[in-house]
């Protein structure tokens, strides 16, 4: 690890200015030790066309490198470490299958898409051309809000948990709710619903239950809990807080000396907080996942590509599919400015 670390010390100490290392929370520590900006995917986002580095290396999954190559400016290039690194929700929402259920459900009324930016280009890219926007967990009750101003339903895609507690935290009520299944949906059968989910989900989140919750409360009397979005509504309703990556983070450092406090999130990000307020608050999983995804960009593998940079293939999205992308995603960014 420590011929890695110096490897890349001396990569970013040549390159000077014209590098920039980007990791999203999810990452390992090595790898956060070494990035010169971490975030949330809204944070992170929010950075590109604003850093003055040409060269952008991104660890996070495959749709975060995609959407910093549709944000970048034209003397910007997007590398990243492990271009294998995917994300089993996003490759839940097939672009060809979410453009079948517009056209399926649109043809008697205005159906908004919005698309959560866990989602590949291309599908960010049906998204841009039906109307509709992106969102991250830390916006999405405001991108639903504006999606639903905008048209009769809203589709939403592809995290159905996120999209159910965000509905829940806007007062839509449940009966105007409507998991669809994407075969066999007709205009018939969404007919009362204003907000259609997509049926993903994210592995991590997803295996969270109220048994291990009620536990938790027996095991530690006066803890509180919090957790991702991205967990079932009936965790979410349980917990203290819910909130994106950024806001679990804020959430650990505002609360009080000798908390003990659970974080229903991936667990790289709760280890590092456990490690940071070691002594001073007691900080434990929900349930112990990891991003497999994630967890496959390391040291070694920004070493190499630092090394070989000249050489390395930069990230890019089609032309035909980063327009209508890059609307959805600058939607989302006017809306949250």
């Amino acid at each position: 690890m420590t011929h890695s670390l110096n490897r890349i010390l001396n990569k970013k100490e040549q390159l000077g200015d014209r590098l920039a290392i980007l990791a999203h929370h999810y990452q390992t520590d090595p790898v956060v030790e070494v990035a010169d900006i971490t975030g949330d995917s809204l944070e992170l986002a929010r950075h590109i066309e604003h850093l003055e580095a040409e060269l952008i290396v991104f660890c996070g999954v495959y749709f975060m490198a995609e959407s910093a190559a549709i944000l970048r400016r034209p003397d910007q290039q997007i590398f990243t470490p492990e271009p294998e690194a995917s994300c089993p929700m996003a490759d839940m929402a097939d672009p060809d299958d979410v453009r079948n259920v517009l056209q399926a459900i649109g043809s008697t009324r205005r159906v908004v898409p919005l698309t959560y930016v866990n989602s590949s280009a291309e599908v960010k890219a049906v998204v841009g051309e039906a109307g509709g926007s992106v969102c991250t967990s830390a916006n999405a009750s405001t991108m639903l809000r504006w999606a639903m101003d905008r048209g009769d339903a809203v589709l939403f895609l592809p995290d159905r948990h996120l999209g159910w507690n965000t509905a829940d935290k806007l007062g839509l009520p449940e009966s105007e709710r409507l998991i669809i299944d994407p075969d066999t949906i007709t205009p018939e059968t969404a007919k009362n619903a204003r907000l259609l989910l997509w049926p993903g989900h994210c592995p991590v989140h997803d295996v969270y239950d109220m048994g291990r919750v009620e536990q938790l409360r027996r095991e530690y009397p006066g803890c509180r809990i919090a957790v991702h979005p991205e967990s079932p509504a009936s965790v979410v309703q349980a917990a203290d807080a819910d909130g994106s990556t950024s806001f679990l983070i804020r959430w650990c450092e505002e609360a009080p000396e000798g908390s003990t406090l659970i974080v229903g999130t991936e667990a790289s990000l709760v280890n590092r907080l456990a490690k940071r307020y070691e002594g001073r608050k007691t900080i434990l999983h929900l349930d112990m996942g990891w991003c497999e995804d994630m967890r496959k960009i390391t040291p070694e593998k920004v070493a190499d590509l630092l090394e070989n940079i000249a050489q390395e293939p930069a990230e890019d999205v089609a032309e035909h599919v980063k327009f209508p992308a890059r609307t959805a995603l600058e939607r989302m960014l006017q809306a949250c400015s």
